[in-house]
């Protein structure tokens, strides 16, 4: 009779530390699953930064580049209309996401 209660309590004891553990490891996994949302997040709006840093550059060479070539107000109005573009663009992306 004593070994069995001997055991049973070594089991119950054991379990008591399995259901602990189990625990842990589910807050453990709810922690990291927030912070992975929140790294998802911030890469889609470095990702938005990237980009739109990215056209700015293409309007600044492709006004230099015109700058030296041409009209000014010419100029003017093709940079008028790459950026309409660009913002058409960045509204159709932004309804999409």
């Amino acid at each position: 009779m004593f070994d069995f209660e001997t055991s049973l309590s070594g089991i119950e004891f054991k379990v008591r530390r399995l259901v602990e553990q189990n625990n842990q490891l589910k807050e453990r996994l709810l922690s990291m699953t927030e912070k992975n949302e929140e790294l998802i997040e911030q890469n889609k709006e470095q990702e938005k930064k990237i980009k739109q840093l990215t056209e700015e550059t293409q309007i600044i060479k492709l006004r230099n580049t015109l700058v030296d070539k041409g009209d000014s107000a010419e100029i003017k109005l093709k940079i008028n209309q790459l950026i309409r573009n660009i913002d058409k663009s960045l509204s159709l992306l932004t309804k999409v996401d």
